[in-house]
């Protein structure tokens, strides 16, 4: 059966409601933190202070407010190299790092199949890296082997950034997260909030086997201060004190130890109400397979958010998230994937040193 061809006229930016110039605005420029960055490796959102997220923030911010000016005015990163080392499959990560070089000047190379590299062989990681020495001048590496960019890190010159290592953590994820978050709330980069101003963030997964949340958890202990609380939810049946179920030991005491209010519930559906953000993820990838968590928890357009309340998910989605919030206000996950190309922009500036280069124009 034919079907014909349905044209439509393109309707109002989409990303409009997240426009990043109150937050360029709200940040004040501190080119030190900037340099506090170059030629670092990008492993966990621990390393990182507040004041250097927030110069990350601001730099993606800039070129998120005026992308064209450095495609066709600057190329920071002309003839420079990445290698995109992606052994665990990747729509959003794998193709924004590429954008985000590709917008900076330089050019790619792509590996997405460790079987076709001397590891097949029996290569060590150790030794692969003395050749990405050779052959880029950055390393973006995702890899079901938590240990190997640790590994790797050992022989590498050249700076490398985790995009995801099993089960354990994705940083650049968790910067997309919270460059959102802000965008949203310019006024939450602040030392200082009034209670009033702060927000309850409900998160939707589990801690302890998904590398998005873990990361999220972790960065947010760098601003504690825009928390009222944080909920965490898991399914019924789950409890959330019993070892290496929900937790990872000393996760829950991190976070707390930071000064943020930490709940568990298995309610989400009473307590949407009262959630500023809510997080959900279902997806876990551990090893080649992937683990489904979450089923019995699925967002509609019909629950009764907050007006101004965001959702937030790191996708691919399922079932958890319905389509049907695809054209609500609520909807900031395609500004959340949108977004992690120019945080990806600012770090890759900072990390193969192109940084002063770039602030010169701006």
């Amino acid at each position: 059966m034919m079907h014909t061809p349905h044209f439509t006229r393109l309707g109002p930016d989409v990303y409009g409601n997240a426009h990043p110039q109150a937050l360029l605005e709200q940040i004040r420029e501190n080119g030190k933190a900037l340099q506090d960055l170059m030629n670092q490796h990008v492993i966990s959102t621990l390393q990182y202070s507040p004041e250097s997220l927030l110069q990350v923030f601001r730099l993606a911010a800039k070129f998120e407010s005026n992308p064209e000016r450095y495609i066709r005015f600057n190329s920071p990163l002309q003839r420079k190299i990445l290698i995109n080392a992606f052994y665990e499959p990747s729509t959003r990560t794998r193709l924004s790092f590429d954008s985000a070089w590709h917008r900076l000047g330089g050019d790619t190379i792509t590996i997405t199949d460790r079987s076709t590299t001397g590891i097949a062989k029996g290569e060590s990681l150790r030794d692969v890296a003395e050749m990405f020495n050779n052959y880029g001048d950055c390393v973006v590496l995702r890899d079901t082997n938590a240990e190997a960019i640790y590994q790797m890190s050992e022989s590498l010159r050249i700076p490398i950034i985790n995009a995801g290592n099993g089960i354990d953590e994705h940083p650049t994820q968790a910067m997309a997260d919270l460059y959102t978050i802000f965008k949203w709330r310019p006024d939450l980069v602040e030392k200082a909030i009034t209670e009033q101003a702060r927000i309850r963030i409900g998160v939707v997964g589990i801690p302890c086997r998904m590398r998005t949340v873990r990361s999220l958890l972790r960065i947010l202990t760098k601003f504690p201060q825009m928390i009222r609380e944080l909920v965490l939810f898991h399914e019924p049946g789950i409890d959330p004190s019993a070892p290496d179920t929900y937790f990872d030991p000393g996760q829950r005491q991190e976070l707390e130890a930071a000064g943020i209010s930490v709940i568990t519930s298995d309610d989400l559906m009473a307590a949407i109400p009262e959630l500023d953000v809510i997080y959900i993820n279902a997806i876990a990838w551990v090893g080649d397979n992937y683990e489904v968590h979450g089923r019995s928890f699925h967002l509609t357009a019909d629950l009764p958010y907050k007006p101004e309340a965001i959702i937030l998910h790191p996708l691919a989605r399922g079932a958890e998230l319905g389509t049907c919030l695809d054209h609500s206000p609520h909807n900031w996950y395609f500004s959340q994937a949108r977004g992690a190309v120019f945080i990806r922009m600012a770090l890759l500036t900072c990390m193969v040193e192109r940084t002063a280069q770039v602030m010169d124009i701006i």
